[in-house]
């Protein structure tokens, strides 16, 4: 499996455990994606962007993302930052 993508429980609620849970599943933490989700967010929604736990990292030969629940953000996410990325992570990680 090349990629696994989860959506939801990223957010900063007690039921939000989706953030935690993954973190402690990657070998290798993408810091950068978080980054710029957050930042692309901010210029969408504004300081509610803080909020998100968005993550994304690899375990072994597969990139792991996990994005907030709602629609647009993972629009923004897929379109922006995954779908431009994911042929050549794929090709570090077989590496």
């Amino acid at each position: 499996m090349d990629v696994v993508i989860t959506n939801g429980g990223t957010g900063m609620s007690r039921r939000d455990q989706t953030h935690s849970t993954i973190k402690q599943l990657l070998e290798k933490e993408m810091i950068g994606f978080g980054e710029q989700f957050r930042q692309q967010s901010f210029e969408e929604i504004g300081p509610k962007a803080m909020l998100s736990n968005a993550i994304a990292g690899s375990v072994e030969q597969t990139s792991i993302f996990s994005l907030p629940g709602s629609t647009n953000a993972v629009q923004l996410a897929m379109k922006e930052l995954i779908l431009p990325i994911l042929p050549h992570l794929t090709g570090e990680l077989r590496k």
